[in-house]
């Protein structure tokens, strides 16, 4: 395994770990000081430009991140999931843009390409990705399918022994920066969601077009694109796992990305509330720090709280995802509870910071349009609850 830290430790969180095991403290503590060293120094200039940071994804390659939890035959760091959450906390408590981007990378684009790819497609496609050689994407969302995944207008028709795809994509992470992008196609029109078959499609492909860049809230330095497939042809073998499985497919593949959200906002909103712990202890009002104001206390201890059961629900999620356990519903919860956690955490740190905290001046107004996303991206709250819900009505 290619992660390192230096001989020096870093201070501890006042959270009690739970059994980290050796190597999920080092992955843990590299995460950490690549993240305050080398990518939130610029965080605040790439929010600003909106430009993608490729100089981080770049620093990550060379400390083995970017195929953390893939064996290392495929290029990977042969690392856990719970190491891998570790990973993306520590970066979007640096950087949600490089964090997204690079939750997507793996969770989205590596993970399908793994789970349900040939052996000849993982030597091709997934060794690069996982070396950093190469950036992924996965094109599911199109205009009118969002929510409703199974609604796609993007269709493959087999020619031959090519696939010939037509149709449009959008809020695709990282498509108009990835090397490869696994596209979901209706190729059975018939069978409606059983109907669906998902593709590898390299991006210099011909047919392939990349539309608008979207001016988003936050996270703007990561790239969020339309994509266009225009008479897009691909050989059968770019095929992901057999026709008319992608459903299937892409509904696995969320199910491990959600716990990286929930890791996202995780690292988001212990970065807006470490923010509001410093300032409360240096801002002074009424004759001393307002930390000593009861009204702070308690915003203060609602938000550790709401966090710490955040980190749990993580590491339950990640833990039955490792031990090979249904974890459909934890990841569920883990990504609900953490994203709407954060959103307080958020929420509360400018108001700790008052008027500061609306200012561009200081990162808490940064990190709370950064954590919006985490509630809509990969399944809304309101889409976690129904599957939520619909996970204990089985067992009643």
């Amino acid at each position: 395994m290619c992660v390192q830290a230096r001989d020096n430790e870093i201070e501890e969180e006042d959270n009690v770990d739970f059994g980290l095991t050796e190597e999920q403290r080092l992955i843990r503590e590299t995460a950490r000081r690549v993240a305050q060293e080398v990518i939130a120094p610029r965080a605040s200039e790439v929010d600003e430009t909106g430009r993608f940071p490729r100089e981080n994804f770049e620093a990550l390659a060379e400390l083995g991140f970017m195929g953390l939890p893939f064996p290392e035959v495929y290029g990977g760091a042969g690392a856990d999931t719970v190491s891998y959450a570790l990973a993306v906390e520590e970066i979007a408590a640096a950087c949600g843009s490089t964090a997204l981007g690079y939750a997507a990378h793996i969770s989205l684009a590596c993970t399908p390409i793994y789970l349900f790819g040939t052996e000849e497609q993982k030597r091709r496609y997934l060794v690069p990705l996982c070396r950093g050689e190469a950036l992924g994407a996965f094109a599911l969302t199109e205009p009118h399918a969002g929510s409703d995944a199974s609604n796609l207008k993007t269709y493959a028709v087999r020619d031959g022994n090519e696939w010939v795809i037509n149709g449009q994509k959008m809020w695709i992470t990282n498509g108009g920066v990835a090397s490869f992008v696994v596209v979901a196609a209706v190729t059975d029109p018939e069978r409606g969601a059983r109907g669906i078959s998902n593709f590898i499609v390299e991006t210099d492909n011909p047919g392939f077009k990349v539309g608008k860049s979207e001016p988003k809230m936050g996270l703007k330095g990561s790239i969020t694109s339309q994509l266009f497939f225009e008479e897009c042809r691909v050989p059968a073998d770019a095929l992901l796992g057999r026709p008319n499985e992608g459903f299937i497919q892409f509904m696995k593949t969320l199910d491990g990305g959600r716990i990286s959200i929930a890791a996202m906002a995780l690292g988001l909103g212990r970065a807006a509330f470490e923010a509001a712990r410093t300032y409360a202890t240096q801002r002074e009002a009424f004759g001393g720090p307002i930390a000593n104001l009861q009204a702070v206390q308690f915003k203060l201890a609602d938000v550790a709280t709401l966090l710490e059961a955040a980190r749990l629900l993580m590491y339950k999620a990640a833990t039955l995802k490792d031990e090979g356990k249904p974890y459909t519903k934890e990841a569920a919860m883990a990504k609900l509870f953490a994203s709407e956690a954060a959103e307080r955490a958020c929420f509360e740190a400018i108001q700790i910071h008052g008027g500061m905290g609306y200012s561009r001046e200081l990162p808490v107004e940064r990190y709370y349009r950064d954590n919006r996303l985490t509630l809509i991206g990969e399944g809304t709250s309101e889409i976690m609850r129904l599957v939520i819900a619909r996970r204990i009505l089985e067992s009643a």
